[in-house]
């Protein structure tokens, strides 16, 4: 299933895409909760919960600090990564994001 694009032609330049992305553009998880809505708010409500828990705010609170003690809070940047020892390091988002462990099992750096 493939969602409609939109684009926009402009004279003496290229058709282009509106940066809509397709269905098919989507990760598999994306795909799954964009076509079963009670599924999307399950997961909403779920999410609002255990990021609105103690254990969660102090978690965002440190690696705020962190931020904030380097310089880089608010100004874009790269993200702070928690090492196997426990530091915090910056590292770029693109992959400390991406890293998600095997079976779910951490990768830290």
């Amino acid at each position: 299933m493939l969602v409609a694009l939109r684009y926009h032609s402009l004279p003496g330049r290229n058709t282009t895409l509106s940066g809509i992305k397709t269905l098919a553009a989507k990760s598999r998880s994306a795909r799954y909760y964009a076509s079963n809505p009670k599924a999307k708010a399950k997961k909403k409500k779920y999410d609002t919960r255990y990021h609105s828990t103690g254990e969660r705010k102090k978690y965002r609170a440190e690696l705020n600090a962190a931020r904030k003690k380097r310089k880089i809070y608010g100004k874009g940047g790269g993200d702070m990564s928690h090492t196997k020892s426990g530091k915090l390091v910056r590292e770029s988002a693109s992959k400390n994001r991406a890293r998600n462990g095997a079976n779910g099992k951490s990768t830290k750096k």
